[in-house]
């Protein structure tokens, strides 16, 4: 398998574990049912760069599950990021946004979805803990616009549309500063009732 993934390491880094580049990602650690459902999308063409289109372009499902175990088994030491370069008034703004959300606006709290302590969930919730402040912002920024999507429903898209730049850049500072959990493992699958943008529960 280490010679399967030889080409994601110059942008994810070994194992997954990321590179000091603000816009890759770290991979060690998520839900492999999460990443399998990325690697589909970029195959696919529901995620749009064209380096990862061009190298899942005819990998087979089950190649593509493979991948997406090993990225999920790897466990590797979290970077740090140095000091917040935010102000403590956006720091707790995003705090605020990412334990409680915004009910008035319909923006739910990220822990409902993505576990207390942000680290994912299974079968297909990414933890948010070790991302760049770059990285979150841009990643939201495509959920807000539609150039990143989902299978309906596309609650990510649904819930971003809802925040302003402020937010994002709130919940991201945030997100980027918070101190890295004990357990970094993805909860199991659970009866948690997510929220109702998610399709998860009847009004």
């Amino acid at each position: 398998m280490e010679e399967r993934v030889r080409a994601c390491v110059n942008c994810h880094g070994q194992n997954g574990k990321g590179t000091n580049n603000v816009y890759f990602p770290r991979l060690a650690g998520k839900p492999a049912g999460y990443l399998y459902n990325q690697l589909l999308a970029f195959r696919d063409g529901r995620r749009k760069y064209a380096p990862m289109n061009y190298l899942l372009a005819y990998l087979p499902d089950d190649y593509l599950k493979k991948m997406a175990q090993y990225y999920a088994d790897a466990r590797e030491p979290f970077e740090s990021f140095g000091p917040p370069t935010a102000s403590e008034k956006i720091l707790k703004q995003g705090q605020s946004l990412v334990v409680n959300g915004a009910p008035n606006r319909g923006i739910p709290a990220c822990t409902t979805c993505h576990g207390p302590d942000l680290s994912g969930r299974e079968p297909g919730i990414p933890g948010l803990v070790g991302l760049r402040p770059d990285y979150i912002t841009a990643q939201i920024g495509a959920w807000r616009y539609g150039t990143r999507t989902s299978v309906e429903p596309d609650c990510m898209h649904l819930v971003a549309a809802r925040m302003t730049e402020e937010d994002v850049a709130a919940a991201a500072a945030w997100l980027a500063a918070m101190p890295i959990p004990a357990n970094t493992t993805p909860l199991k699958q659970s009866s948690v009732r997510l929220p109702l943008e998610c399709g998860s529960q009847k009004p």
